[in-house]
């Protein structure tokens, strides 16, 4: 007791020579200069914040451009590798010859594509007209269809609405001009600067690796080499979906007697690379040419797209992405409501990357602050790991 009593005097004493009552009242003084600099930094923040919002379409070609060239990467440097120029000049080389091929592809797309379309809604534009004429006086499968359920109402509307559009079409045209025209700029900015960035990437990294304290650059090269293999999956992972999409609609395609369905194949495929809203793009578009054939054709070209969308968004696409980039499903599918909701487009289409090298990022972290073992951080980044 005695002992424990000697104990507690000790504790008191020092916490009373730490705090003595004659210091129990403190001021504390801020200089002139720390409030200058709160101000400063707070102006600073607000002209950077308007900078960024007034720049928002540049910065996000940029990050187009960017994520672009982190896709393209690994094909141009295992063509540089295998090309028999002089090394300085084989990823110059690789990369032209890379964006090259995909400009032939392109075009070769477009030079199939476009043009029968292009005939077909002329042809459906002109015949609109006497359509909508059958279908009011009740002639052929259509008119009978409005006759039987009473639709003469909608399709006298539907055709004043026609008829006023038709008399628009000289500013619509304009403005359709002026959009396509400002996509050009867009798309060959982005593709200038994925050119750019391909070629200069390797030397930006090692100028900024070289930034780095030595001790530090082992991990962060081996960050960086996870992060890369997420965003070469998710790459992988999209064109997979899109590559199943295209090969299931052409069944369909042949069963409603669509015209063109190898061509509207190539159109799915493409859609389905973009995140989203491509899949909208490639059922409108296939939907417009199935219309061509008859209303039933469009219908169900239509019904059968959006279910296969639905299956797709919440089935397949999470299991696909969680096994290229090694997430788990649902982890995939919140960063694609969350990328959608605060970025639109964009922030869909780098969402599960962005969301991948994130988790890695963490994951290291908690490794090294050893909260989580070795073990179980290497499970993690396995395919068909738990986290």
């Amino acid at each position: 007791m005695l002992c424990k009593n000697a104990g507690s005097r000790d504790i008191i004493q020092t916490m009373a020579r730490l705090f003595p009552k004659e210091n129990s009242d403190f001021a504390v003084t801020i200089s002139t200069h720390t409030i200058l600099r709160v101000i400063g930094l707070t102006v600073l923040a607000v002209l950077l914040f308007f900078a960024v919002k007034q720049s928002a379409g540049t910065l996000t070609l940029i990050g187009v451009a960017f994520f672009l060239s982190l896709a393209l990467n690994s094909p141009v440097q295992w063509l540089a590798k295998r090309l028999p120029a002089k090394k300085k000049n084989r990823r110059s080389l690789a990369t032209g010859i890379s964006i090259g091929l995909i400009l032939l592809a392109l075009i070769g797309f477009l030079a199939a594509v476009v043009p029968p379309i292009t005939k077909q809604t002329a042809g459906f534009l002109s015949d609109l007209p006497q359509l909508i004429d059958q279908t009011r006086n009740g002639e052929g499968a259509l008119g009978a269809f409005v006759e039987k359920y009473n639709l003469e109402p909608q399709v006298e509307k539907l055709s004043s609405q026609l008829s006023t559009r038709l008399d628009d079409v000289g500013s619509s045209a304009v403005t359709a001009v002026s959009k396509i025209g400002s996509s050009i700029f867009a798309t060959l900015t982005v593709l200038v600067l994925t050119i750019m960035m391909l070629v200069e990437g390797p030397k930006w990294g090692k100028l900024l690796e070289g930034l780095l304290p030595v001790a530090r650059r082992e991990d962060t090269h081996r960050l960086a080499t996870d992060m890369n293999k997420v965003v070469r999956g998710y790459v992988n992972g999209q064109v997979i979906l899109a590559a199943i999409a295209a090969m299931l609609i052409v069944p369909m395609l042949f069963l409603a007697h669509v015209s063109y369905p190898l061509a509207l194949m190539v159109v799915v495929f493409v859609c389905g690379l973009i995140p989203m809203v491509g899949h909208t793009i490639g059922a409108a578009i296939c939907t417009l040419v199935a219309l061509f054939t008859s209303p039933a054709s469009a219908i169900l070209v239509l019904s059968y797209y959006i279910l296969y969308q639905q299956i797709e968004n919440y089935a397949v696409q999470p299991r696909v992405q969680a096994n290229s980039t090694n997430m788990s499903p649902l982890l995939v599918f919140i960063a694609v409501l969350l990328g959608a909701n605060f970025g639109g487009l964009l922030g869909a289409l780098v969402a599960i990357p962005v969301a991948g090298c994130a988790r890695i990022i963490v994951l290291d972290y908690l490794e090294r602050r050893d909260i989580l073992t070795p073990a179980t951080v290497h499970d993690a980044k396995t395919p068909g790991g738990d986290i």
